[in-house]
């Protein structure tokens, strides 16, 4: 067994009072905050910022987080879907003693989160809920935005962040969930301890960026400044932060390709997307692009032996097929095959962004292999993915 005490929780209490007095001294009741919190979730649940049920946004006072259910979509999020958790009982995640194993691990940590869910606003919060809990701000809004993680993904990715943004904390790639918030708070409250302010953006390695504000605007400033400076940055270095990968064929183009898909693939090829070629990752980048369109694509023919292939060396059927005259879709719903298709051309614009910075990285296997076993994840596509 081991726990995260030391320094993340020596801090906990002072992090409690300072936070308790910021709340009880803000002009902006709780029903303003919550509206406020969504009309933030809309503005940046946009295909600049989230693809699928990606990003979460909270709001605090001095007993409750707010933050976004796991896997629905920032676009749609209402006030009467958020839940609710109780910022004691949530702490106790960083005083318990947890299981090396992760599976065990993270089933524990599912289970004192849902403890610590307020009864008059049930759900299953985000996974990242007790990190928005760590930044001392009152809103917290996180995306994982193709401008972003063309930086995040990329060789050089640690550096440029440093040089253009020397007020962020940049985080290296550690498992989403609970490693992840442990991670993140324990550097934060370094910093806090080291240079006595506060952190307002951490930019995570293949994953994307947390944004904190005490006000809805001051969230909405650094975004800007973030997007604009890397807007420029890219054009300097000779990339275009505007390009994007051709639209889709209409439904009436793609028979051609999902006859030999629907052969190969049964179900899981029952709807496809098709779409003019475009360079598509060939690894994986983000939890995002592992979880809609999985971590490889099949590249080439459709032959049976390219499949038996593809199956021995990965399990299961792939989501992308970059097919000889087009990129397809597969999934065993309309609404999966569209969302393969969106993070394939947003990987695509990822790949191209981090030429920008030494080139692309990809995740390891490790973490590749973590995500496609986790049941979180698991969960997260199945209510992203829903019909309707």
């Amino acid at each position: 067994m081991a726990a995260f005490g030391g320094v993340v929780h020596s801090v906990r209490n002072s992090v409690c009072t300072r936070m308790e007095e910021d709340c009880m001294a803000s002009p902006m009741s709780d029903d303003a905050a919550l509206e406020a919190l969504i009309e933030l979730s809309h503005e940046f649940g946009t295909i600049e910022h989230v693809r699928g049920g990606g990003g979460n946004t909270s709001v605090k006072n001095a007993t409750t987080l707010w933050v976004k259910p796991s896997g629905t979509t920032l676009s749609g999020l209402t006030k009467e879907r958020l839940v609710a958790l109780d910022r004691r009982a949530l702490a106790r995640l960083y005083t318990t003693a947890t299981p090396a194993e992760p599976a065990a691990r993270e089933a524990l940590v599912k289970a004192i989160m849902t403890s610590a869910v307020r009864p008059e606003w049930p759900g299953r919060p985000s996974v990242e809920a007790p990190l928005h809990d760590s930044f001392e701000a009152r809103f917290v809004v996180h995306t994982h935005p193709p401008l972003v993680n063309g930086m995040t993904c990329a060789q050089q990715g640690a550096e440029v962040c440093q040089a253009l943004f020397p007020d962020a904390l940049w985080v290296p790639y550690v498992d989403p969930g609970y490693t992840l918030c442990c991670a993140v708070r324990a550097a934060m409250q370094e910093l806090r301890a080291r240079q006595g302010r506060e952190v307002r953006i951490v930019v995570l390695q293949h994953h994307g960026v947390f944004v904190a504000g005490d006000t809805p605007e001051e969230i909405r400033d650094h975004f800007r400044r973030i997007f604009s400076t890397l807007r420029a940055e890219y054009l300097r270095r000779g990339e275009d932060p505007n390009w994007l990968p051709p639209p889709p064929f209409g439904e009436d183009a793609v028979e051609g390709w999902g006859q030999p898909a629907r052969q190969m693939f049964g179900g899981d090829a029952a709807s496809v997307v098709a779409s003019p070629k475009f360079e598509v990752a060939q690894g994986p980048l983000t939890p995002d692009h592992i979880v809609y369109a999985r971590s490889f694509p099949l590249i080439g023919e459709l032959t049976r032996d390219s499949v038996e292939a593809y199956r021995r060396r990965y399990g299961g059927s792939p989501r992308i097929w970059v097919a000889p005259d087009a990129v397809v879709a597969l999934g065993r719903t309309a609404k999966r095959a569209t969302l393969a298709m969106e993070l394939a051309q947003d990987g695509a614009q990822v790949v191209r962004l981090a030429r920008a910075f030494g080139g692309v990285q990809y995740l390891s296997d490790a973490a590749r292999l973590f995500i496609e076993n986790w049941e979180v994840e698991a969960y997260r596509e199945q209510i992203s993915t829903r019909e309707g």
